[in-house]
């Protein structure tokens, strides 16, 4: 059993389960599964996505949360307790894939901005913005080219997740992010529960939940990878925002139930989104395959022209802002305990400069929205979000993954013995030795598999 120091830990189990939790729901969940599962034919990619989270995101939360509970520390601070040699260089290698916490903040903080311009703007009953399809396409065009309001709603962003981590992990971090969570779901049961009375409510649960064996047999392993990748970075696993959560985590509780119930939640949102978006998708008309724009542009065009569009605009916005929000948080909190850990910073003024920092770097996303329009790797029509949300998710997130693995079962790391100690801490069952091979050799083959598929795909 790893030798555990005195460290903060968060007051209750259900403080940790929902600030865990809303550190892996986010826009993943609510904007790009709903139009992803529509563009791979509906239920065969639900079915397949959960498969694929079982045996991929699973294991990888698993190991991202014992080395934070091994290590007591941030991922940095947690390699250097725990590596049995050559701590100089895991530490330099934890330290790139922090770096992709601070990469995913300056373009996150960006998309945030826009959810609560939405919410701002059905709530004062300016979504006649919004009454057809061309003048909603107009309205995010003008929002995104106006830097001045861009920024602001930004700045917007970044300063909510700021305040909240100022008043520290019990009293701020944990705390607010209990609310937002429980405000979260009390949104979506609302939102869901009105998307099921719409008229197109059985056209889109029978897309949404009936597989569709014909897009399915026209691209086959697109299919299987698409959903292989929604389940890698469905979590954000592999830049060190779940270890910090990990250390906060009392080695009584097993870390199986803990990741159990984050998955749990995490799914379960997604799989709402979807109940929400496609009942609403069928009743209007929309085109459910056309990408990203299915929120900003065709959403907000359906609610402006249904009863009480208002209301249930705002309500919907509300619920994609406060999801991303939870995200902004929980990744902040992060880079605070790595200055904190590493740099021997007061909360303070760790959270200050991870504001100022963010909102600095922020700055390139927001005028340079559409700028980058003619590389052609990354769909043609890129932007600066485009290239960062690149670096994140198709590099740093799944080398930060390999090298977690890597990292539990090497014997310069961790070293398999003294990880599965860990991970048997605080339960009174074995892992089987199928599965524990599973994870030491099969799964880092996945992973690269991962990674190689999403360069593939972007150069078609």
């Amino acid at each position: 059993m790893t030798e555990h120091s005195s460290r903060e830990t968060l007051s209750t189990r259900l403080g940790f389960i929902m600030l865990s939790a809303g550190c892996a729901i986010g826009l993943g969940n609510v904007w790009r599964f709903p139009f992803i599962v529509g563009k791979y034919g509906g239920g065969i990619f639900v079915f397949l996505y959960l498969f694929f989270l079982l045996v991929l995101g699973f294991p990888i939360l698993m190991s991202e949360m014992a080395i934070g509970r091994g290590g007591r520390s941030n991922l940095v601070g947690s390699f250097r307790n725990l590596a049995t040699s050559d701590t100089v260089g895991w530490t330099r290698l934890a330290r790139i894939l922090i770096s992709g916490c601070f990469i995913l903040m300056i373009y996150y903080t960006t998309v945030s901005g826009w959810l609560f311009a939405y919410t701002g703007y059905f709530a004062r009953g300016v979504n006649a913005a919004f009454a057809s399809a061309e003048s909603s396409g107009k309205f995010f065009d003008e929002l995104t080219r106006s830097a001045s309001r861009s920024s602001l709603y930004m700045l917007l962003a970044t300063l909510l997740g700021s305040v909240i981590c100022w008043f520290g992990v019990q009293k701020g971090v944990e705390k607010y992010v209990k609310y937002m969570m429980c405000a979260l779901i009390v949104l979506m049961i609302l939102l869901a529960g009105y998307a099921l009375t719409t008229p197109g409510m059985r056209e889109g649960l029978a897309f949404y939940l009936c597989p569709n064996w014909n897009k399915f047999t026209q691209r086959p392993l697109e299919t299987v990878f698409a959903a292989m990748g929604q389940a890698f970075f469905t979590l954000s696993l592999g830049v060190g925002s779940m270890t910090i959560f990990g250390s906060y985590l009392n080695w009584k509780k097993s870390l199986a139930k803990e990741c159990a119930w984050i998955i749990l939640l995490d799914t379960l949102v997604a799989l709402c989104a979807g109940l929400i978006v496609f009942p609403i998708c069928k009743s209007y008309g929309i085109d459910v395959n056309q990408g990203p724009g299915l929120l900003f542009i065709s959403l907000a065009n359906a609610f402006s022209n249904m009863p009480m569009g208002r209301l249930w605009g705002m309500l919907f916005f509300l619920f994609m802002a406060l999801a991303a929000l939870t995200t902004i948080v929980a990744v902040f909190e992060n880079l605070i305990a790595y200055l904190q850990d590493e740099h021997t910073f007061s909360r303070q003024k760790a959270t200050l400069l991870v504001g100022v920092a963010v909102a600095v770097l922020s700055l390139p996303c927001v005028f340079g929205y559409n700028l980058l329009a003619s590389i052609k790797p990354l769909g043609g029509s890129s932007t600066i979000l485009d290239v960062e949300d690149f670096v994140v998710s198709q590099n740093l997130l799944p080398f930060g993954a390999l090298t977690l693995i890597i990292f539990c079962f090497g014997k310069s790391g961790w070293g398999s013995q003294r990880f599965i100690e860990e991970l048997e801490t605080g339960q009174n069952w074995h892992y089987p030795r199928p599965i524990l091979l599973y994870w030491k050799y099969i799964l880092p083959i996945i992973i690269l598999v991962v990674f190689v598929m999403g360069y593939l795909q972007m150069f078609r």
